[in-house]
């Protein structure tokens, strides 16, 4: 696990402290079942938050974009930024509203992100972003041209500074509240592929390749 700095953004549990976590492998857990991130910076006075695709990279979380990208260029200057990954898992329905939540897991990391410059480093980062979004996908597909690269910036942002929370509970009611007839419990949410749709130009003899018949998402 890699050290913890110790300056840098508060990360105090301030709620809900039971439910969080600096586990190393925990936060690596949760950034590797998804395939979105949001990232969150500010340019002057207005801040900005956006969806974007990642893949982690053993210590580092892997971010791209196109090089004309106003944000990719923020980011590769040393911008600092902070990056969310969530699951929702589930509605927990509680006797009451108040005391009904969700059930998620989530990974907040701080820092600033640098640029990938060499070309080999920047090419097996990006088949690192292309494995983790299909797998299987990389052994099928050209490789990219150096036109390609060179459109691309890819960051590496260090997971160093970050923040777990995870919340699994069943309903916390309160106890004057256990006695009524409301049903309580948990709505399970999962996040899964449908079924694959050819592109309108794809050749007919092209059949579905094998990894799409499995599943994407768990």
């Amino acid at each position: 696990m890699p050290d913890h700095p110790s300056t840098g953004p508060d990360m105090r549990f301030r709620r809900l402290r039971k439910k969080g976590s600096r586990d190393f492998e925990l936060a690596c857990g949760i950034i590797d079942a998804a395939r979105i991130c949001h990232v969150g910076f500010s340019l002057g006075q207005q801040p900005y938050v956006l969806p974007m695709a990642h893949a982690r990279d053993g210590e580092s979380l892997l971010l791209h974009g196109s090089i004309a990208s106003r944000l990719m260029k923020s980011l590769a200057d040393g911008l600092n930024c902070c990056v969310t990954v969530t699951h929702l898992d589930g509605l927990v329905v509680a006797r009451s509203a108040f005391n009904s939540s969700m059930h998620y897991r989530s990974v907040m990391i701080f820092g600033r992100a640098t640029a990938v410059t060499g070309m080999d480093e920047k090419k097996r980062g990006l088949e690192i972003l292309t494995e983790h979004l299909i797998p299987g996908r990389l052994a099928e597909v050209r490789a990219s041209t150096r036109k390609e690269l060179n459109a691309t910036t890819l960051l590496a942002l260090p997971i160093r500074e970050f923040t777990v929370k995870v919340s699994n509970a069943p309903p916390d009611d309160a106890v004057a509240d256990l006695d009524s007839p409301v049903w309580a419990g948990v709505i399970p949410f999962a996040l899964k592929a449908g079924t694959p749709e050819a592109a309108p130009d794809l050749k007919k003899q092209i059949p579905l390749p094998a990894y799409l018949a499995k599943k994407l998402f768990r």
